[in-house]
């Protein structure tokens, strides 16, 4: 018997929620809206959206969507696109909506705002003109990932979008390949395999997890170390949205004798600074002490 007196076996009963009509303060309000599931929505979100005086979203598409999923009407209620394209032009009408007292919902095209999507640069110049700002937390897509990871949570660390070019991919790895933490990106599923061949190249064993679709009908988590997902992926890559994480670099206690075999495997396909960098990471040793190294082992080689 539960604390409402229904048995275990007995059906659950509907619960009836009513969306405030109460119109939210004066000022931003940054919506986090699901990443899959729109059942993932939290009440405060619907109440804002349900009665802010002007919408603002990357895609007012995806916005009405939503909208309609819950029954909310826009009632002849301004609906402003902000996105990368039109940042700089959209920023003054919303600044202008605040100075008339108003209040502005912002959205994204899913999860929270201003986690790698252009609204950090409105949330600052509304705070920066004394305008109040409000986040309404909810899905992430980046907090997600990591809760079903099985990596470290401890410390972590959010690095965006990976580069598109490789040379430019692999000198952004090299960035964070050696830091204590749990390394969280997004990815397109069509480079995910570029990308694992780039940590392959550094780590092969790094433990990693592989987010797809998270919260949606098809949703996947692979797990494993960096050359173990890159024989699963496909050479076309994955569909979907996807997360990709890598776990703590491993420890390792470099001697000299390794630092010079893994420059000699590199100098022959890459200039001394790139390759320096690559092993640098890979060991955790600091650039400046393998570069010299480097430069002094290409000395040897050229005779």
């Amino acid at each position: 018997m539960n604390e409402n007196g229904q048995g275990a076996g007995t059906p659950a009963r509907a619960i009836s929620l009513t969306v405030s009509d109460r119109a939210p303060e004066p000022g931003l309000h940054l919506v986090a809206t699901p990443i899959g599931s729109a059942r993932d929505i939290t009440l405060r979100a619907l109440d804002v959206l349900n009665t802010a005086d002007v919408l603002a979203a990357e895609d007012t598409r995806n916005l009405r969507h939503l909208l309609d999923i819950h029954g909310i009407q826009l009632r002849g209620r301004r609906m402003i696109a902000y996105h990368d394209h039109n940042a700089d032009r959209a920023r003054p009408a919303i600044l202008q909506a605040l100075e008339n007292g108003l209040s502005v919902a912002y959205s994204s095209d899913a999860g929270t705002p201003l986690v790698a999507d252009p609204g950090y640069r409105l949330a600052r110049d509304v705070a920066e003109a004394g305008y109040t700002v409000r986040a309404l937390p909810g899905p992430s897509a980046a907090l997600a990932a990591l809760s079903v990871s099985g990596l470290p949570s401890d410390r972590f660390l959010f690095v965006g979008f990976p580069p598109a070019t490789a040379a430019a991919r692999r000198k952004w790895i090299e960035s964070w390949a050696g830091i204590e933490a749990t390394v969280i990106t997004f990815e397109s599923p069509r480079r995910v395999k570029q990308l694992l061949e780039n940590m392959c190249e550094i780590e092969a064993n790094r433990a990693t997890v592989i987010c797809r679709e998270l919260t949606k009908k098809f949703e996947e988590v692979m797990r494993g170390t960096a050359a173990e997902l890159l024989e699963r992926i496909p050479d076309e890559g994955l569909k979907g949205e996807v997360v990709v994480l890598f776990g703590h670099p491993e420890i390792k206690v470099a001697t000299e004798s390794d630092l010079r075999a893994a420059l000699s495997a590199l100098l022959d396909d890459m200039p001394v600074k790139e390759a320096a960098g690559q092993v640098a990471a890979r060991f955790g040793q600091p650039r400046r002490e393998v570069y010299a190294l480097a430069l002094e082992l290409k000395r040897e080689r050229d005779g």
